[in-house]
């Protein structure tokens, strides 16, 4: 514990709970899921480079989203996973603390507004199709990833310096597996209930502005596949829209339960698991999300591989 009046320059994060045999249980569980994380994004990033049949904006935009997933999953987990493996409480300055805290906000902020974009895009694909190229086109889709980028990185600067101008006077210890910014309001001595206000409002703005267009897209979307005469039709309209619709219901809801809220400082077990949602489940459920179903993928992947095999049989 520290004295009064003296700022931590150093966070030692507690991890998890539990037994010696419980941290092997979790280690082994996070770090099969972690490598399924990385290797499942990293295919869908290499089959959308190599394949021509998936230069579409739809896979483009997977390829930046599964780019995302990877870094913001490899911000914690990795560091996670040792905290699991050492004994005791893990040590990490403020620095590195503060850097770890940027990385994900603005990681985790540049993918909300790349999953509003996929959702206009789906609208543009379904309600539009005649117009899509050229509205869709390269150019268009090259800014909406630089911007996607640049947005998340700048929109976090304030929200994470505001968070480390507090003196952390309390204690120096962090009840979670990573530099939580709820946890570290909780050890400031100062008031923190302004900051807190405001870092509400801005959670507001960007989550709830990057869902209203997507809520916008799919309304569109789900009016226009109800108008069309064919069971057939509306099943290949709506399996088109199915994987990023799935994908946009579990990435929200988590993000809403985990930020969009007036007091930050909830329970540790609750911000625990909310993390593991946003880092180790959501990144793993990526991949199967949006390959399974996707017919055009598999058949790219059956490709891939059947020319990875033919070079290594040469």
């Amino acid at each position: 514990m520290l004295k009064n009046y003296s700022s931590a320059t150093e966070f030692y994060l507690l991890g998890f709970h539990g037994s010696k045999e419980l941290h092997d249980i979790l280690f082994a569980t996070f770090f099969f899921l972690y490598s399924v994380t990385v290797m499942g994004n990293m295919v869908i990033i290499v089959i959308v480079c190599v394949d021509k049949r998936l230069q579409s904006p739809m896979y483009f935009f997977l390829g930046h989203l599964s780019v995302l997933e990877i870094l913001i999953t490899s911000v914690a987990v990795p560091l996670m996973l040792w905290g699991l493996l050492l004994p005791g409480m893990q040590a990490m300055s403020l620095t590195a603390c503060s850097a770890q805290l940027y990385l994900y906000l603005s990681l985790g902020t540049s993918e909300l507004v790349l999953i509003g974009a996929m959702a206009v895009d789906r609208y543009v694909a379904v309600c539009n199709p005649l117009r899509y190229n050229i509205i869709m086109d390269s150019h268009t889709c090259i800014w909406v990833v630089i911007v996607s980028w640049v947005f998340g990185f700048l929109f976090q600067i304030w929200p994470v310096y505001a968070t480390f101008q507090l003196t952390f006077c309390k204690s120096n210890v962090i009840d979670h597996f990573l530099c939580d910014r709820g946890q570290l309001l909780k050890l400031s001595c100062d008031d923190s209930l302004f900051t807190e206000f405001i870092l509400f409002l801005m959670a507001i703005f960007i989550i709830v502005g990057s869902l209203i267009p997507t809520i916008i897209s799919y309304t569109y979307i789900i009016s226009t596949i109800l108008k069309i005469p064919s069971a057939s039709g509306r099943r290949k309209a709506f399996s088109t829209c199915a994987s990023h619709f799935t994908f946009v219901v579990i990435g929200y809801g988590t993000c809403l339960f985990l930020y969009v809220k007036p007091k930050q400082t909830q329970a540790a077990e609750y911000n625990r698991v909310a993390s593991l949602m946003v880092l180790v489940v959501t990144p793993f459920l990526n991949p199967f999300i949006f390959t399974l179903r996707n017919d055009k993928f598999i058949e790219a992947f059956r490709d891939v591989m059947k020319r990875c095999y033919q070079i290594l049989k040469d």
